[in-house]
């Protein structure tokens, strides 16, 4: 990205990072990057050897995808590593670590969402127990006051599942309450329930929508997003390569879209993902065009996934081969980032 570029881009980056979302200039999705994966690989192993089990992005992962034009990296972190103990310290160690992230990230341009991968989970306790929804609280104030006003973005957990939307909402609450409580303005991407689906935002069934339970949901820093995601294939579960017809990313969006529109709130594709042959790539083109039509609430996406852990065979990975060759998806990607 050229410095010329960076100079139009950055100060809407800095609105949808530390101000209200209603100051946010309309128009195309603003934050367009990428997952750096490596950070909550091996869960069972706590917390793990760095640079063996789990690992962070690297700066020529960084300096690769800044220079590709992307303006935010997602990276995930498993809890248990950053917090060993619920509602404890946390891991000085850890910290430094994402850190040294953050500081590099910065130095290339890039905003960091620091993306809490358990699933709505402890060390397999779930957030409905009082303990653990209170250690959810615990760590994002404790996380918050160490990012406040960094470059930082606050992903508040990966897709939570087997839990009621309205439980959730009201575990969420809290956890925004404290995170605004140390001053932090810094933008925060709220997933709902059942994994977070766009395509199931609205349905009803076990524990109620996501679309009910968090129609009145309100930020007391005013600069939040609701995280999404949705893959491509058959089952939007991202576990299979193919992809429906050219409209499969559309249709499963437009629900939500206009859902969106009508609670006046931001939405952020956290994760969405497609292989490379030809029917995947016109469907995935095709959505992202979609929210660049719908950029007055789709404030930003990143692709899952890269990261130099990811095994050639891996589908949906724009990691680029080790001679140096772009993924196809990237060729598409390109087409959406921001400007």
């Amino acid at each position: 990205m050229t410095g010329g570029v960076r100079t139009v881009v950055l100060p809407l980056l800095v609105a949808l990072l530390s101000s209200p979302a209603a100051s946010v200039a309309q128009g195309r999705p603003q934050l367009t990057g990428v997952n750096l994966a490596g950070g909550e690989f091996k869960p069972g192993r706590r917390p793990g050897v760095y640079g063996k089990d789990y690992l962070y992005p690297r700066d020529a992962d960084l300096a690769t995808f800044a220079k590709a034009g992307m303006n935010v990296v997602r990276v995930p972190l498993r809890w248990e590593r950053v917090q060993p103990g619920l509602s404890q310290a946390l891991s000085p160690e850890e910290v430094g670590r994402l850190d040294a992230v953050v500081a590099r990230a910065s130095a290339h341009g890039l905003t960091v969402i620091l993306d809490v991968h358990n699933y709505g989970r402890y060390a397999g306790r779930s957030v409905t127990e009082p303990v653990v929804a209170d250690g959810l609280v615990d760590l994002w104030r404790r996380l918050a006051a160490h990012y406040r006003g960094q470059r930082v973005a606050f992903g508040l957990m990966n897709e939570p599942h087997g839990i009621a939307a309205t439980d959730w909402r009201r575990i969420v609450d809290r956890v925004m309450r404290a995170i605004r409580a140390t001053g932090a303005r810094n933008l925060v991407l709220v997933p709902g329930t059942k994994w977070t689906g766009a395509h199931s935002w609205m349905r009803t069934g076990g524990g109620g929508s996501n679309a009910d339970a968090f129609a009145g949901f309100r930020d007391p820093g005013g600069n939040f997003a609701f995280e999404m995601h949705q893959y491509l294939d058959s089952d939007s579960s991202g576990t299979h390569p193919g992809c429906g017809g050219p409209d499969t990313g559309v249709d499963r969006l437009r629900a939500a879209t206009a859902w969106l529109r009508s609670v006046r709130a931001r939405g952020f594709l956290a994760e969405f993902g497609a292989g490379g042959d030809a029917a995947c790539l016109a469907t995935l083109d095709r959505m992202l065009a979609y929210m660049d039509r719908n950029g007055d609430v789709w404030s930003g996406w990143t692709y899952w996934a890269a990261g130099p852990w990811w095994p050639a065979s891996y589908a949906f990975s724009v990691q680029p081969s080790r001679t140096g060759g772009e993924r196809p998806q990237m060729r598409v990607l390109r087409r959406h980032l921001a400007r």
